[in-house]
């Protein structure tokens, strides 16, 4: 499952654009775009959560495909990073 991209935004560095990780000094987001990460962050909360029913359901019947629960953890470990970069970007810089 492809994760949607965030939109890119521009914050004056030559002109580059980006997402993700690569935070702007003065973050300016709109409301909506803080609103879309925020709905982003809890879709992938809740499939983290979901991956983490799926493991534990998985491991309690005796269902033991390694392979399949390895991937499924693979996933949740991917899906708790995507996560934290996701929080990284609408919680303020703070400048100590």
């Amino acid at each position: 499952m492809a994760e949607p991209a965030i939109p890119s935004r521009n914050c004056g560095r030559g002109g580059q654009n980006h997402s993700g990780g690569d935070r702007c000094m003065n973050d300016n987001r709109s409301e909506a775009e803080k609103a879309a990460i925020r709905a982003e962050v809890e879709r992938v909360r809740l499939e983290h959560h979901d991956l983490e029913a799926a493991i534990e359901a998985l491991l309690a019947v005796g269902a033991v495909d390694q392979l399949q629960i390895q991937r499924l953890k693979k996933r949740k470990l991917l899906l708790r990073d995507r996560l934290r970069g996701l929080e990284d970007e609408i919680t303020p810089d703070i400048i100590a």
